[in-house]
């Protein structure tokens, strides 16, 4: 990417980067390409919203074992609720990622076991492996980052060239 500056030293303005090309994305059309981010930006939806089920089984995990009282409802629709930024998370959707990225934690056998909250060493050993599907997540979700950063970057250098095809994308009355 090549850099501009957004203002005069001192401003605190941020220095803007034009992105270039990528050409691993070149061989697609503008739909495909189109396409192919949204169906990542799903994919990263889908991979938050396991994240967020991960995180909301240790707390439940955590909180039984200290106070030995089993949460409500209403604890798990704060945690796996709205997303407070107006979007709500859609746990099924039609996904196809594009090789190779990192591997994604077996997250069933994790959820469904039953963990005897009285066994200090069950209940640790749960969070571990909980902790290291959490990570794995989270390194699953920057990629998917990069890559969705990676075809933004490619549709604005498409944009930039032929401006009216960004019309394209408007729907067609």
């Amino acid at each position: 990417m090549t850099e501009r500056r957004g203002g005069q030293p001192g401003s605190g303005r941020r220095t803007i980067r034009s992105p270039e090309p990528s050409p691993h994305l070149a061989s697609l059309t503008l739909q495909e390409l189109r396409g192919y981010r949204e169906r990542l930006t799903a994919e990263e939806e889908r991979a938050s919203y396991w994240r967020r089920l991960v995180h909301a089984r240790m707390d439940l995990l955590e909180a039984q074992a200290q106070s030995q009282t089993a949460l409500g409802m209403e604890d798990l629709v704060r945690v796996l609720g709205e997303t407070g930024s107006g979007q709500s998370r859609r746990a099924l959707l039609h996904v196809r990622p594009a090789d190779p990225l990192p591997e994604l934690p077996v997250l069933e056998e994790m959820w469904v076991e039953d963990v005897d909250t009285d066994d200090e060493a069950a209940v640790e050993d749960a969070l571990d492996r909980l902790r290291a599907a959490e990570r794995q997540l989270t390194e699953y979700r920057h990629a998917l980052h990069d890559r969705i950063d990676e075809a933004t970057a490619e549709l604005i250098v498409r944009y930039r060239a032929d401006p009216a095809s960004a019309l394209t994308a408007l729907p067609q009355a």
